[in-house]
């Protein structure tokens, strides 16, 4: 049979099942996507509101992860970089801390930060050099315990490790405890240390149409959502039943398929608020972290202080929350103006957008770097792809994405 004779089909636009389809369009075959909303991208989404461009939640791209690198013209995405530090809300103080190794405009204020002692800032600059010789296979077979157990041991200071490491991988975790395995720490650490942390010009979504852009013969169908996968079908929600020889599933795997063995994957949220003020008190791209325990708020972010595609007269503000709350979206919001003003002395703002961002990354134990094609197999025509099948991350959304596409070919050749 001809490569484009097969019913190859995706459940599931997000960037694992972008980057299936182009992998499975380069070997000649043409794929049907089916997504359940109006757009690709699954989390990587830009809206144009109110003449800003806003992110489904503060997101950056590391641009030392493998995949991106293979899979991304990261030169046309017109990349905006993040200096590589953070400032530091403390006890009613504006601190900055940074690595002046690479930026030097950060040099004075790391040494005047009083965050951590020096012991603290040598032993960031040896846990650096002990990763960048480390391989990332080497990393995830590294012993695995948790984030904090993890820094506690390298012997960081309780100062470091809540005044800087705890907001900061907060925000990236989506977790206030450092529970997340050791093992990502160490890899999105060796990631900031390899690159720097970026975002397209046009935001985060420009990664999701650039992937979409390549695709020449395969079709996606919006707001198409499939109820269920069988071998040599797919049933979607109106009932409609499609033929399909392969399929890959780039979604939660348990909402469709009966019976399906393997543990519902549980998710961490977040909370995104945008705002616009009159004046950024953040002048350089670095986040800000708030270290206060009373705080709700994690991290902000001045998207102003980047080049943007799209962006008003008022300076942008994005607001993270990750730690969990019970309070209404009026409540919410009157908490988190009262800690900009308190916190960090950020009056004046305007409200602009909620993004309450239910299933934002997986929560996983175990992490594995790698997937071999044949491990994306869970029946004779179904495979698996999506970042919860490793760890959450766009390198391990890519990286699932082409092992399923592989493991298609693998299973054509034999019967051809």
């Amino acid at each position: 049979m001809v490569a484009k004779g097969y019913k190859i089909n995706i459940v599931g636009a997000g960037i694992s099942g972008l980057i299936a389809a182009l992998v499975l369009e380069k070997e000649g075959y043409t794929v049907t996507i089916y997504e359940g909303t109006d757009r690709a991208g699954g989390r990587i989404k830009t809206d144009n509101y109110d003449g800003y461009q806003l992110d489904h939640g503060f997101q950056v791209l590391l641009d030392a992860y493998p995949m991106a690198r293979k899979y991304l013209d990261l030169e046309s995405l017109s990349l905006q970089k993040f200096l590589p530090g953070a400032v530091i809300f403390k006890d009613g103080k504006k601190k900055t801390l940074g690595d002046p190794l690479r930026n030097l405009s950060l040099l004075f204020p790391t040494l005047i930060s009083n965050i951590g002692n020096f012991s603290d800032k040598f032993k960031i600059l040896k846990l650096n050099l002990e990763l960048k010789r480390m391989s990332i296979e080497q990393v995830f077979s590294s012993r695995e315990t948790s984030t904090l157990t993890y820094l506690k041991e390298k012997g960081f200071s309780n100062d470091i490790i809540f005044s800087f490491f705890k907001p900061f991988f907060s925000g990236i975790f989506l977790e206030p405890n450092l529970e997340t395995s050791s093992r990502m720490f160490q890899f999105v650490y060796k990631m900031f240390g390899e690159g720097l942390a970026v975002l397209p010009k046009s935001g985060i979504g420009a990664i999701t149409d650039q992937l979409v852009a390549r695709l020449k013969r395969s079709k996606i169908h919006f707001n198409t959502p499939v109820r269920k996968v069988l071998e040599g079908k797919l049933i979607l929600a109106d009932g409609q039943e499609l033929q399909s020889q392969y399929t890959i599933i780039a979604a939660e795997v348990s909402d469709l398929i009966p019976d399906f063995k393997k543990e519902s994957v549980m998710w961490k949220g977040c909370d995104a608020f945008y705002f616009t003020t009159p004046k950024r008190i953040i002048g350089p791209p670095l986040i800000g972290l708030i270290a206060d325990k009373a705080a709700l708020i994690n991290n902000l972010f001045y998207h102003t202080s980047l080049e943007m595609e799209n962006r008003g007269e008022r300076e942008l503000l994005s607001v993270t929350v990750v730690k969990q709350h019970h309070l209404s979206e009026t409540e919410l919001l009157k908490k988190i103006i009262s800690d900009l003003e308190t916190y960090c002395g950020i009056t004046e703002v305007a409200f602009l957008k909620r993004y309450h961002i239910k299933n934002a990354l997986p929560q996983l134990t175990n992490l594995k770097y790698s997937i071999t094609p044949e491990q994306t197999q869970i029946s004779p025509t179904i495979f698996l792809a999506g970042d919860h099948n490793l760890y959450g991350s766009l390198n391990a959304a890519m990286t699932t994405g082409e092992m399923a596409a592989k493991e298609i070919f693998k299973h054509i050749n034999k019967g051809s």
